[in-house]
C-alpha cells in the first residue's frame, strides 16, 4: 500500500511539473505577441471595416491592431496623451493642427466617403432633394424639425457644427427643444433619430450597416461640400518615446499602399462599396 501510494504521489508530481513546464514554454511566446493601439472613429468601427481588413493585415504582417474607437476629437486627445501609436481619423482641420503641434508625424490620405443627411419620410422641413446641404440644415432650424446631433466632439459632429455656421444658425441657443444634442457614437445617435422621428448627419457607411431605419431615409447627398476624407497619422515617437513606432509605421504604410488600399476597396455592404481608396504618400 505504501509503494502504491508513493507510486501515485510521484505521478502526480510529475504531472504538475509538466504543467509548470508547458506554462513557462508559453510564457515567452505570450510575451511577444505583437500588437499596437489604433485610435480611430466610430464610423470605421460600426461600419464594420475594421472587422473585414485587419484580419486581413494580420495575416500579412503578423501584427494585431487594437482599435479604440471614438469621436475624431477624442482620439486626437488620445493619440496626444501617447495612448495610441496611429490614428485614422477623418477631420482635416484637426488632422493638420495635431501634426503642426507636433504629435503627429506623416499624415496620409487613406480614403473618402461622403456624409449624408437624414431624416424621416414625413420630410417636415422639406428638405428632400435639395442639392445644397447648407440650405438643408437652414430649413430644418426654421421648421424646428427634431435633429440628433452626436455632440461628441466626433469627425461628423464637428462637420455638423459647420454645416449650421454657414447657414447661420446657432444651435447653441436652441435650448432643449427640436435640436438634441445626444454625446453618442453615431450608431447609437441613428437609433435615437430613428426612435425621434428626427434629421440627423451621418457617414454612410455607418448608415449603409444601420438595420434600425425604421421610418428614416436619406434625403440629401452629393452636395460637394458633404466629402468624408479619412487621413492616418504616426504618433510622434519624438514626443511618446514609448510607442510601438516600428509596428505602428507597418500599419501605415500597409494601409496607404496597394495591400490595404486593396482591402479597403473590397469592403461592401450588400454589394456596395463604401471606402475609397485615395491613398498618396506624405498628402
Amino acid at each position: 500500500m505504501a509503494l502504491a501510494r508513493r507510486r501515485l504521489l510521484s505521478t502526480a508530481l510529475l504531472t504538475l511539473a509538466a504543467a509548470f513546464l508547458a506554462m513557462a514554454a508559453a510564457l515567452p511566446a505570450a510575451a511577444q505577441e505583437r500588437f499596437i493601439t489604433i485610435a480611430s472613429t466610430t464610423s470605421t468601427e460600426q461600419s464594420g471595416l475594421f472587422a473585414h481588413i485587419l484580419p486581413i493585415f494580420k495575416q500579412q504582417t503578423g501584427i494585431e491592431v487594437r482599435v479604440v474607437a471614438v469621436g475624431t476629437g477624442q482620439a486626437l486627445a488620445i493619440a496626444r496623451r501617447g495612448d495610441a501609436d496611429a490614428l485614422l481619423v477623418h477631420d482635416r482641420v484637426g488632422e493638420d493642427k495635431f501634426v503642426a503641434e507636433g504629435y503627429g508625424i506623416d499624415r496620409r490620405d487613406v480614403m473618402y466617403n461622403d456624409f449624408v443627411l437624414i431624416g424621416p419620410k414625413s420630410d417636415p422641413a422639406k428638405i428632400k432633394g435639395t442639392k445644397d446641404a447648407t440650405a438643408a440644415f437652414k430649413k430644418i432650424a426654421e421648421a424646428k424639425a427634431p435633429f440628433a446631433s452626436r455632440g461628441d466632439d466626433s469627425g461628423t459632429h464637428r462637420m455638423e457644427l459647420r454645416f449650421w455656421k454657414a447657414a447661420g444658425v446657432d444651435v447653441k441657443g436652441a435650448g432643449a427643444g427640436w435640436y438634441r444634442e445626444l454625446g453618442s457614437g453615431m450608431g447609437p445617435t441613428l437609433n435615437t433619430a430613428a426612435g425621434m422621428n428626427a434629421y440627423v448627419l451621418s457617414d454612410r457607411a455607418t448608415w449603409g450597416n444601420f438595420k434600425n431605419r425604421q421610418n428614416l431615409e436619406i434625403l440629401v447627398e452629393g452636395d460637394p461640400k458633404l466629402f468624408n476624407p479619412y487621413g492616418s497619422i504616426l504618433v510622434n515617437p519624438a514626443k511618446h518615446p514609448h510607442v510601438k513606432a516600428a509596428d505602428a509605421k507597418k500599419w501605415h504604410e500597409w494601409l496607404t499602399t496597394e495591400p490595404g488600399q486593396k482591402a479597403i476597396a473590397s469592403f461592401k455592404i450588400g454589394g456596395e462599396q463604401l471606402f475609397f481608396p485615395n491613398a498618396k504618400a506624405g498628402s
